[in-house]
């Protein structure tokens, strides 16, 4: 991995990872924007779960171009951008397996989510983290699914909502893994600097 981290410092590599993920955001809002507005006004923050996600990615990166760390973006990043690109790319696969087609944007969607999943863990040895955002984390995350599942305010799928209650169990035990791996990843390796 060692080869890896002068890419990840490289001051245009994360311009150009900052640029990428401020469009996917605002992709992924506008994505949402027709859920959004059927939304209850005190739900709104937590419908658009990806787009958030990066969002707070954006923060972290554009923190790292100004040689600091916002270590309660870095968590809300890593645990996430985890759980929701694990969560699209498994939903795309299963609209294909209910409806036996899948439209090219699900194929994207599948390939820019696992593209998320990857990089938050991937910055990791530059965060600074500590236990304490590890909870905030877990709070902001947990809720979440509360909001989504208990309150029936998660992502439209077309026909995925016949499968509501599994999908709603496996996106806990997602989320647990996601902390879990924060934690993990935040706590147990090394830490390294963004600016050498």
């Amino acid at each position: 991995m060692s080869w890896l981290y002068p890419i990840l410092r490289d001051k245009t590599f994360l311009w150009m990872l900052l640029i990428i993920n401020l469009l996917g955001t605002i992709y992924g809002y506008i994505w949402y924007m027709a859920q959004l507005r059927n939304t209850p006004e005190q739900f709104m923050i937590f419908v658009p779960d990806s787009p958030t996600a990066s969002l707070f990615f954006c923060f972290v990166l554009a923190a790292f171009l100004m040689k600091k760390n916002w270590p309660i973006f870095e968590v809300l990043a890593i645990v996430t951008l985890f759980k929701y690109g694990v969560w699209a790319v498994v939903m795309n696969l299963l609209t294909l397996w209910v409806s036996g087609e899948l439209p090219w944007e699900g194929y994207m969607l599948m390939a820019s989510h696992g593209a998320m999943a990857v990089q938050g863990i991937l910055y990791s040895s530059f965060y600074r983290v500590k236990i304490w955002h590890l909870a905030v984390g877990a709070l902001w995350t947990l809720h979440n699914d509360i909001i989504d599942y208990v309150y029936m305010q998660f992502p439209v799928y077309s026909k995925l909502f016949l499968y509501i209650q599994n999908i709603g169990y496996f996106t806990f035990w997602l989320s647990i893994i996601s902390i879990l791996l924060a934690w993990y990843f935040t706590q147990k390796t090394p830490r390294l600097s963004i600016n050498p």
